[in-house]
């Protein structure tokens, strides 16, 4: 059975920090658009690489996802604080944030 998307947000928070929440989930997504940013980056690649193989490429991929979690958590792209108002405007519409 599927849940309509208006009840969603008028569950009610959890006890002891709901606001983390919402904060921790905004700042996971904007870490998964840098990933898909830096990727897209290595990606673009002007030059073969001497010493590439599928190990640097997978280490490449966990650095650069620590990067990406880094940056979010430093909130210098804005993304997570755009995602976290619209959401948090949208609880209080649904009666489901705080008055």
């Amino acid at each position: 059975m599927t849940t309509p998307i208006s009840s969603i947000g008028a569950a009610p928070a959890p006890a002891g920090g709901g606001d983390g929440g919402l904060r921790k989930a905004a700042e996971a997504f904007e870490a998964v658009i840098l990933r898909q940013l830096m990727a897209s980056m290595r990606q673009a690649k002007l030059g073969d690489d001497i010493f590439g193989s599928s190990a640097t490429d997978n280490f490449r991929e966990m650095a650069d996802a620590k990067t990406a979690d880094t940056m979010a958590s430093l909130g210098q792209f804005g993304i997570a604080a755009l995602v976290e108002a619209q959401f948090r405007g949208r609880a209080s519409s649904l009666g489901g944030g705080p008055q």
